[in-house]
């Protein structure tokens, strides 16, 4: 009676590891950039194929977009190590999540007329980017049938 319950928890482990495997993610905490702009330049590269999100960020102008570059390509890598027989470019990896999160918030006073003061809330934030890959190349280009 324990020995089945024992291999069931086993099989259900080595399924979630497997799924595990095509899944890839990086953080980056206590950004010094608002979360309002930062996402703006996320939803650029959300679903979209991994080099064609790293080529958009490369050529996007906000100061952003470098920061989720390099995110992004530490994804990358964190696939890659996780993955090590298979090979990139079969891969078809693709941007599955990215989440913008409020960080914590420096708080400034800036003077005022008459004796007030003015707060300053300078806000920071947290970015998660979590790749996946695609089986066939219909899901990466979008004409699913």
């Amino acid at each position: 009676m324990g020995e089945t319950k024992r291999t069931k928890k086993t099989v259900r482990a080595q399924k979630l590891k497997e799924q595990k495997k095509n899944v890839a993610f990086a953080i980056l905490r206590n950004n010094p950039t608002s979360p309002r702009k930062m996402r703006l330049v996320a939803g650029l590269i959300r679903n979209q194929p991994a080099n064609k999100a790293l080529d958009i960020l490369q050529f996007s102008p906000q100061e952003a977009a470098g920061k989720l570059r390099k995110l992004l390509q530490s994804a990358i890598a964190n696939w890659v190590n996780k993955n090590e027989n298979a090979r990139l470019e079969d891969a078809n990896l693709y941007v599955k999540e990215v989440k913008v999160d409020g960080a914590r918030m420096l708080k400034r006073l800036n003077p005022a007329p008459q004796g007030r003061a003015y707060r300053i809330r300078k806000r920071s934030n947290h970015v998660t980017i979590v790749l996946g890959t695609k089986e066939n190349k219909e899901e990466i280009n979008g004409t699913e049938n």
